[in-house]
């Protein structure tokens, strides 16, 4: 996995902005390190996730990361990421329909489903809550908080562009990792922290992953000319 920036510079890591929960999903699309990524990103600011990860995304992490985990998920994840067992990490079962993301009373400041794949796609778009992360993105839009979808996928099949209008027509936030070039990458680490941190920036998360439109427009690894 690409090793992390520093987030010195982040608003996210005042515990007064991360009062509410964010609801973090990966599924079994290719593309698990921008979950994984995103997760590393929100433990590290001190923002408090409930994650919950399909049987399709652990097949996924084995085939792109070599990842096994065995009966201890968040133990691996955390040791995986490099980080300390004392953050603000809940790791639900999707057949735990008594978890706290499950109800509406549950207040976050919104989910992400990070990868999505077709199948969770589908099933979000035709109102299916045939696990967890269904329920809890049914949750999310009834509530009218913020969800938004990655989908990394092609090419798009013409049921597969029918659900996304269906999820956005309900009030989601539908994307692609579709990386940009403008901030001139000089490597994954640096594409994938551009996806990452767009999706951030959907739920008001303060965030320095990568060059902004003309706020820096060299080469991340060019100094200054002096």
């Amino acid at each position: 996995m690409p090793q992390p920036k520093k987030n010195s510079n982040d608003s996210t890591s005042s515990p007064a902005a991360n009062a509410l929960p964010f609801v973090l999903a990966i599924t079994g699309a290719s593309g698990a390190i921008y979950g994984l990524r995103i997760l590393q990103y929100l433990m590290e600011v001190g923002q408090p996730v409930d994650l919950l990860v399909s049987k399709a995304a652990l097949r996924v992490m084995l085939e792109e990361h070599d990842l096994t985990f065995g009966d201890d998920l968040k133990g691996g994840l955390l040791d995986y990421l490099k980080l300390p067992d004392t953050v603000p990490l809940k790791v639900h079962s999707l057949t735990d329909y008594g978890a706290s993301v499950a109800s509406g009373s549950y207040r976050t400041r919104g989910m992400a489903v990070v990868p999505c794949s077709l199948g969770t796609l589908g099933a979000l778009a035709s109102g299916l809550t045939e696990n967890l992360i269904h329920r809890a993105a049914a949750v999310t839009l009834k509530e009218r908080r913020n969800l938004l979808i990655l989908v990394r996928e092609m090419p798009f099949g013409h049921i597969q562009l029918k659900n996304m209008l269906a999820l956005s027509e309900a009030g989601a936030t539908v994307a692609c990792a579709s990386p940009g070039y403008y901030h001139r990458p000089q490597s994954v680490a640096d594409q994938v922290d551009f996806v990452v941190g767009r999706v951030l920036d959907q739920f008001d998360f303060d965030n320095s992953l990568f060059k902004r439109w003309k706020e820096d427009s060299r080469p991340l690894s060019q100094e200054p000319k002096k």
